[in-house]
């Protein structure tokens, strides 16, 4: 038994050596490049800022409800219908994204002369880039919203109108 094992040795190792080789050229070729790096640490980046955005949406407008508790109560009490409230907190919401986003392309073209070393084939006022990143920030927004608009939408009259 230790004989058998023994005879595929030397054609083994040689073949077991040359894989090792490639594959750690492979790995330092696709992962250690500069550009590779980069474009991995700006993915992360853009992720961890839709989080935020959409985190710091979400908190601002279920804040806003829990403020507003009494108000919607007595809406709801006075007759207003589910999908009026749900509307109501829907539009601020957009409306508050909508002024972040006017906000931060103002501030991406102020920052122009900055952005434009940064930039790889793109320039810093591409149409396409910055209506496409409008858009995108708009739907997480919308998401966000949604969650405390459907609350907002559900709540008691008379929980509401005890509510401190």
């Amino acid at each position: 038994m230790f004989h058998a094992s023994r005879n595929r040795g030397p054609s083994d190792s040689s073949r077991l050596g040359r894989l090792r080789r490639s594959n750690h050229a492979r790995c330092v070729r696709g992962f250690g490049s500069p550009i590779a790096i980069a474009t991995g640490a700006s993915a992360r980046v853009r992720g961890n800022g839709r989080v935020l955005a959409s985190v710091g949406v979400y908190g601002v407008v279920s804040y806003s409800v829990s403020q507003r508790t009494q108000e919607i109560g007595i809406r709801v009490a006075l007759g207003a219908r589910c999908r009026d409230v749900a509307r109501l907190v829907f539009r601020e919401g957009l409306i508050l994204a909508g002024a972040g986003i006017a906000i931060g392309l103002g501030g991406a073209f102020a920052l122009t002369r900055l952005l434009r070393s940064l930039l790889f084939e793109v320039t810093p006022t591409d149409p396409a880039t910055l209506l496409s990143v409008a858009c995108l920030l708009l739907a997480v927004a919308a998401v966000a919203t949604f969650v405390p608009a459907l609350r907002a939408a559900r709540i008691d009259p008379l929980r509401a109108l005890r509510y401190e």
